[in-house]
């Protein structure tokens, strides 16, 4: 791991980069010159190349903004605070064709600083802070402001309103520690997962938003939901170590804290893989204890809220204090997750593929109603135990993509990519075994394949046009009352710095 590798879409580094560029150049020139030392005296070296990073005493502010304009030919109305902006894929309020300006189409739309500072040997302390915003809006990325203002609408008066870990929060990233070249590195703080890690390198579209199913949906990358996309209170390592030319190796793991006493709430992933010959693959696990899954309320939910904190509270009673506008309901599970992602760089084809096994288990701790998550109150929770609890049977969801990058010249590549999820059927009674879309917990399949083009105007800036096919059927189609299938197309723009 280095600390300049971003989110998919800010891939170039920053601040070292030009410095290591120009000391490179420097030893090929003065090896030449070595070379003809008895013939012809050395050709006078040029100028070393400008570092246009904008890097002051090893800290440099860096960033991107991602805007496009794009249709949904069954969507709901794209929301000033999603990450996304709209949902990207087929969704149960998706009731009407919707055109507007969407925020974060290839890249997350982010600003931010990171520091290298020098220690001993080639030690050197490192930091990153990182927000998200949303360019459309000039609001802070903010998920779950999305989901609480849709609570108690029906699905034909919802606007966009997706779960994410991006939740308001004031930076997205915040960590610290200490990292080698040949020991690798360590950091503290919150951070991304190492299956986002992951999936940022083994997707053909990088974790493209408009493009990527992968990308959109943050259960993958956070091992079963996408509140684990990142980790609160975590300690994370990653190395690359290369042996010889051609041939590496790369290890991670993370493991986030609790804060408290016990395994509840606790995770850790970890990942190890390697590279040769233009093949580099990994495998991944994950284990997170009280996993989260947020959605907005129901009519009932909000009509039951002034009752969850009576005036006055009885006697050894609880209470949950919340209102309409910062309460959400919650279902909470210990999900286990392994995974197998790859890709062979031909040069100007590149090919990708992963495949990830995610299980949804009652939690061993149960959580109840009352606790937050970013600014919000979780007022409602699912039956975690018992005949009647969510996961009486596990829950399996299968996800597995591959797809294509093709160079056709150094300013332009193409992408195709298919992305598949599979569900079991894990009900009781009446629904068990089912596979129609009589219940939710019926077997079910969701495809998605994507077709998209960026073109690099520039070394900052770039243009982009795609489309994304979403289509549910059986138990994922559950609840779709208007439609199961949604095309996307998308244009915009990038730029980095």
């Amino acid at each position: 791991m280095t600390l300049d590798r971003m989110e998919p879409g800010a891939r170039c580094s920053r601040g070292l980069a030009p410095l290591k560029n120009g000391l490179l150049t420097a030893s090929l020139l003065a090896a030449t010159g070595l070379a003809h030392a008895q013939s012809a005296a050395a050709p006078a070296a040029p100028a070393a190349p400008v570092d246009d990073s904008l890097t002051w005493h090893g800290i440099t502010l860096y960033g991107i903004i991602d805007v496009g304009i794009q249709n949904q030919t069954h969507g709901a109305p794209i929301s000033d605070y999603f990450v996304g902006g709209s949902a990207e894929i087929v969704q149960k309020n998706s009731n009407h064709s919707v055109t507007g300006v969407t925020p974060s189409n290839l890249s997350n739309s982010r600003i931010g600083l990171q520091g290298v500072e020098p220690l001993v040997g080639d030690w050197s302390g490192v930091f990153k802070l990182e927000t998200f915003f949303n360019p459309q809006s000039g609001q802070i990325a903010d998920a779950l402001k999305s989901l609480a203002q849709n609570n108690g609408r029906s699905l034909a008066n919802q606007n966009t309103n997706v779960d994410s870990s991006a939740s308001g929060q004031t930076f997205i990233q915040s960590f610290a520690g200490f990292s080698s070249k040949t020991f690798g590195t360590f950091t503290f703080g919150r951070q991304n997962t190492v299956f986002a890690d992951g999936i940022a390198k083994y997707d053909p579209n990088f974790a493209s938003q408009a493009f990527s199913y992968i990308g959109i949906a943050g259960g993958p990358a956070g091992g079963g939901d996408t509140q684990n996309r990142r980790l609160d209170s975590s300690l994370k390592y990653a190395g690359s170590f290369t042996p010889a030319e051609g041939v590496g190796a790369h290890l991670s793991a993370e493991y986030k804290f609790n804060q408290s006493t016990g395994s509840a709430n606790s995770a850790y992933q970890v990942s190890f893989g390697g590279d040769y010959a233009g093949f580099s693959a990994d495998v991944y696990y994950s284990k997170i204890k009280d996993a989260v899954a947020l959605s907005a309320l129901s009519a009932a939910q909000v009509a039951g809220l002034p009752g969850l904190c009576p005036d006055p509270v009885p006697a050894g009673g609880s209470c949950v204090s919340a209102s309409p506008s910062n309460a959400l309901a919650a279902t909470i599970s210990d999900n286990t997750a392994y995974a197998f992602m790859g890709l062979y760089n031909m040069g100007v084809l590149k090919f990708f593929g992963g495949y990830e096994h995610i299980k949804f288990a009652n939690p061993d701790t149960p959580l109840s109603a009352g606790f937050d998550v970013a600014a919000y109150r979780v007022a409602y929770v699912n039956v975690q135990s018992g005949p009647k609890s969510t996961y009486v049977n596990d829950k399996t969801l299968q996800v597995y993509w591959g797809g294509v990058r093709y160079t056709v010249i150094p300013e332009l590549d193409l992408v195709g990519a298919y992305y598949g999820i599979k569900q079991n059927a894990y009900g009781t009674g009446a629904n068990a075994g089912c596979s129609t879309n009589k219940s939710g917990t019926c077997s079910g399949q969701e495809d998605v394949i994507s077709f998209d083009a960026d073109y690099r105007l520039s070394k900052r800036f770039d243009a982009f046009v795609g489309a994304m096919y979403s289509g549910v059927r059986d138990g994922l189609a559950n609840g779709f009352i208007f439609h199961t299938t949604d095309i996307t197309t998308t244009t915009g723009v990038r730029f980095k710095f």
